[in-house]
């Protein structure tokens, strides 16, 4: 009976010593998982998954706190956007595009100018805990996409370009806001 009870000591021993491990904030490996979960539960229209690939895109992550995690969050969608613009450009120069859709493609890329704005100064009021108007900023940019979509659907028969690209920047603003919420009841 003794020898089982030393080779259990044995077992146990090393597992208590490494708990700690797992519980600090910073070098707990499901932090941007438990926040994603976090986000999902309070907005049933944000994905999970969405949320975790999008903030394990930037290697900080890892080791972030909520606060930080939800500043990297920003970050992300104001890199989005850039990115957006300048698939934009992109399209403005392709010949397959009629005047009409060529229209609506620059007020998206006005809309979107606007929104990386706004979402800058937005992420200094989430950075200052001054969540209500960073709440308020996330909202505005979130409105860019819905917008641009908009814009093609005046016009029977006309189908975005930027569907997919609109809805992954609309979800990116809703993990702003949803982090702005969540550190706003703090």
């Amino acid at each position: 009976m003794k020898k089982k009870m030393n080779v259990r000591n044995l077992l146990i021993y090393p597992c208590l010593c490494l708990l700690p491990l797992f519980f600090h904030p910073s070098l707990s490996c499901d932090s941007v998982h438990q926040a994603c979960r976090k986000l999902a539960d309070k907005d049933p229209d944000l994905k999970y998954h969405f949320c975790v690939a999008s903030l394990e895109s930037d290697p900080r992550s890892r080791t972030a706190t909520l606060e930080e995690l939800g500043a990297i969050s920003v970050m992300v969608t104001i890199s989005n956007a850039t990115n957006l613009k300048s698939y934009i450009f992109e399209l403005l120069e392709d010949k397959r595009f009629d005047p009409y859709s060529k229209g609506c493609l620059r007020d998206c890329l006005e809309l979107y100018s606007d929104a990386i704005d706004t979402l800058r100064n937005a992420l200094d009021d989430f950075k200052n805990k001054h969540c209500i108007d960073a709440k308020q900023g996330f909202t505005s940019a979130m409105d860019a996409s819905g917008t641009c979509e908009e814009g093609f659907m005046e016009k029977e028969g006309e189908a975005s370009p930027l569907t997919k690209e609109d809805e992954r920047f609309f979800q990116l603003c809703a993990m702003d806001l949803a982090f702005a919420t969540i550190l706003d009841k703090k």
